[in-house]
């Protein structure tokens, strides 16, 4: 199981650009999946981006064109470049790490202490 803490959230005005950084502890990182969720005040926790082990992507509709994941074995990091904000992606965002191949059902197995994102009008 890794342990995982995100940086990089804060204010942005809308359409400007944020990156989210996760770096994760272990020596297994380059075999689990990672994922970014939100949550904004009100609402449920929802699926944003997954990027596989061998680098398969996933997204969420609303942040398609927008929002892009990597990973960089080397540094056990995995990044969420945000750009094209609007108000609508204000939330908490939450790093995930799983070994399924359904980490965009939220099957994971660790979890970040998340970081705010708040995008103004």
């Amino acid at each position: 199981q890794v342990q995982l803490a995100e940086s990089g959230g804060g204010l942005v005005q809308a359409g400007g650009s944020l990156r989210l950084s996760c770096a994760a502890s272990g020596r297994t990182f380059s075999s689990y999946g990672f994922g970014w969720f939100r949550q904004a005040p009100g609402k449920e926790r929802e699926f944003v981006l997954a990027i596989s082990w061998n680098g398969i992507t996933s997204y969420a509709d609303s942040v398609k064109g927008r929002f892009t994941i990597s990973r960089d074995n080397a540094k056990n990091t995995v990044y969420l470049q945000m750009n094209s904000l609007k108000p609508e992606d204000t939330a908490v965002y939450y790093c995930a790490a799983g070994l399924s191949s359904s980490i965009w059902r939220g099957e994971v197995s660790s979890w970040g202490q998340g970081t705010q994102v708040t995008v103004s009008s």
